[in-house]
């Protein structure tokens, strides 16, 4: 038997940052966010001797080792094996020697939660494989704890979920790992115009979203007020963007957006930077009517509403900055397993 798993990256359209500890155990936070056609895979093939072999294949990195209860920890493909660690110190060793491979569709450091979505899959194969009696907040938190906890790896709470359960969600975060998942019930219509309106561009630089992510944790406990005060306006962007799109006001967006834009990059230093500001302006002047950083910021995927016929003119702006239109889709579906 072959088991594999899916799980789909996940653009954030409103609050984003306002799920990292300690704002969200302090204040609340509330995200946003939507999966899209690109995906995180995973697959566990058993082996009949005694190794465990792991592979990332977007990336051509292989490590091996003899079939043992844990694996080192060592910046080499992490995130694979902390997941097993954690699974064979919570329900017990595995049959049998076994590859793991990989495969993520958008770079590490793209802005799209690429990380924490292959947790996610990895996370999902094993269960498929072992016959694990998870559910979705299971999942999801799992992913959180060896990411977050057990890695130290900074970041927030949202991908974990948007991962694992898919489609529009408004999260809603609190203190104690108390997460809930409000599913958006969207008219199709709707989603239509805000997909054909929203240009996702790949800035060809990646970046490391945990320097970003400490630097504003660091700005909440030194009780930064202005830094605060941005995730407050961004918590309240959330709220907006929600009502925006389950009443049709899909006008209202990119002012929903530009909103966002504004006040992120004041919750913490190297959000945004000069080139990206640049990009921007030359997006609003040829007829957006806003955008954001996806993600941490810093790099990675930007976003740009474009209403009406001018995400043509939009592109044709950018084209010399050097970066790629992602062409993708809106998701239903998250974490998904299967055996064949």
């Amino acid at each position: 038997m072959i088991y594999r798993s899916k799980a789909p990256l996940r653009i954030g359209l409103a609050g984003g940052g306002t799920d990292v500890s300690p704002y969200c155990d302090l204040y609340g936070g509330a995200i946003l966010n939507a999966t899209i056609s690109l995906y995180a895979y995973a697959t566990i093939e058993p082996l009949d001797e005694p190794a465990i072999v792991i592979e990332a294949v977007d990336r051509s990195e292989t490590v091996s080792y003899p079939k043992a209860d844990a694996l080192p920890i060592d910046g080499m493909l992490d995130l694979a094996k902390g997941a097993y660690n954690h699974i064979v110190k919570k329900y017990g060793p595995v049959p049998s020697g076994f590859r793991l491979s990989t495969i993520v569709d958008a770079p590490a450091g793209s802005g799209l939660g690429s990380s924490s979505t292959l947790m996610v899959a990895i996370i999902g194969v094993f269960a498929e494989w072992l016959n694990l009696p998870l559910g979705e907040y299971d999942v999801a938190q799992m992913a959180y704890d060896i990411e977050r906890v057990e890695l130290a790896m900074a970041g927030g709470k949202q991908d974990q979920y948007a991962a694992t359960f898919g489609g529009v969600n408004f999260m809603e975060f609190y203190k104690d790992n108390k997460v809930i998942v409000n599913p958006l019930r969207i008219k199709q219509e709707y989603l239509y115009e805000l997909e054909n309106n929203l240009l996702l561009y790949f800035t060809a630089t990646s970046r490391l979203s945990s320097t970003i992510i400490e630097a504003q944790s660091q700005n909440v406990k030194d009780k930064n007020q202005t830094s605060i005060d941005a995730m407050h306006h961004l918590k309240e962007q959330a709220l907006m963007m929600k009502e925006a799109l389950l009443k049709g006001n899909i006008h209202e967006i990119g002012g929903i957006l530009d909103y966002g834009f504004r006040y992120k990059k004041q919750m913490a230093k190297g959000i945004s930077n000069n080139a990206m500001d640049e990009l921007y302006e030359v997006a609003l002047k040829a007829g957006a009517t806003g955008g954001k950083i996806s993600g941490a910021g810093g790099g990675g995927f930007m976003m740009f509403y474009c209403p009406g016929n001018t995400r043509y003119a939009v592109k044709k702006a950018l084209q010399p900055f050097g970066g790629d239109f992602s062409p993708y889709q809106f998701t239903e579906r998250g974490l998904f397993t299967w055996s064949i």
